[in-house]
């Protein structure tokens, strides 16, 4: 692979268990106020699917709480949703908005499915005519990124700033545990295309292993080679599309720090690129 070099990750401390009880007094005091305020929710537990008589919704339950996640759409779509047999990592904002398929809305929500298969996360819901979900089909045709409304306009990778280049540094964010997704091409596509519109000498690329701390004071963190994964993935990516500086690989085996407030920014490649 033309240019590609990888250096050896930094040496982790103590290793974190995925499951590691305890967190420290003061981060499980402001994951406790966060939820007795009743904004801010992170917490895994099993998706719950309710049929519509348009398309499925993804709901989840915290606490003796349903909380609505999102509907199902196609690979294209803003929200993955998750899937039976496997457990799902919830991170969001309670909205004061109208509760959606019988759940309270989450918004902004980001969700991952957890690795492990879970045989209890089973639960389907059947169809009832008070839960609507307002859905127009997309007409015939490629998917323009917004599968369920009409009038949404496609997305499209933004051109390359022209010269002169400077140092430009780009992220990518990733869901739990999880490398390379449906997203991440049109994103690699456009720093792509700006290293080669700028000549990079060089691109510096990053990967970093995350971590969450979960409202009930619980600490969740990624398997200790996922950073190295990504890291070299879009590596590799970036390469098959024609960058031809020197490419710099590296990561982190520690997890990133955990204060229970947008954790899922750590699941990251920092990708720099300099002309």
């Amino acid at each position: 692979m033309r240019g590609l070099r990888a250096s050896a990750g930094r040496r982790s401390g103590p290793r974190v268990s995925r499951w590691a009880a305890g967190a420290a007094c003061g981060a499980l005091a402001a994951a406790t106020a966060a939820h007795a305020d009743g904004k801010r929710l992170n917490f895994v537990a099993c998706p719950i699917v309710r049929d519509t008589s348009t398309v499925p919704c993804w709901l989840s339950e915290y606490d003796g709480e349903l909380y609505y996640l999102g509907i199902q759409t196609d690979v294209s779509a803003d929200f993955h949703p998750p899937y039976l047999g496997h457990q799902v990592l919830v991170e969001g904002v309670v909205s004061d908005a109208p509760r959606i398929c019988g759940g309270i809305v989450l918004n902004p929500v980001k969700t991952s499915v957890m690795p492990e298969l879970d045989g209890s996360c089973t639960t389907r819901l059947p169809a009832e005519d008070r839960y609507k979900i307002d859905f127009n089909p997309r007409p015939p045709g490629p998917s323009g990124g917004h599968l369920a409304f009409q009038g949404a306009p496609p997305r499209q990778p933004p051109a390359p700033a022209g010269p002169p280049f400077e140092p430009r540094e780009f992220e990518l964010t990733f869901d739990f545990d999880r490398g390379v997704a449906f997203r991440h091409p049109a994103e690699v596509m456009k720093i792509a295309a700006y290293a080669r519109a700028a000549k990079a000498r060089r691109v510096t690329v990053y990967g970093s292993r995350g971590a969450t701390l979960l409202t009930d004071g619980r600490l969740v963190a990624e398997s200790e080679a996922i950073g190295r994964r990504r890291a070299e993935q879009i590596a590799h990516l970036l390469s098959g599309l024609g960058v031809q500086g020197k490419i710099e690989v590296s990561w982190s085996s520690a997890p990133a720090a955990a204060d229970g407030v947008d954790d899922w920014k750590s699941r990251s490649v920092k990708v720099i690129v300099e002309p």
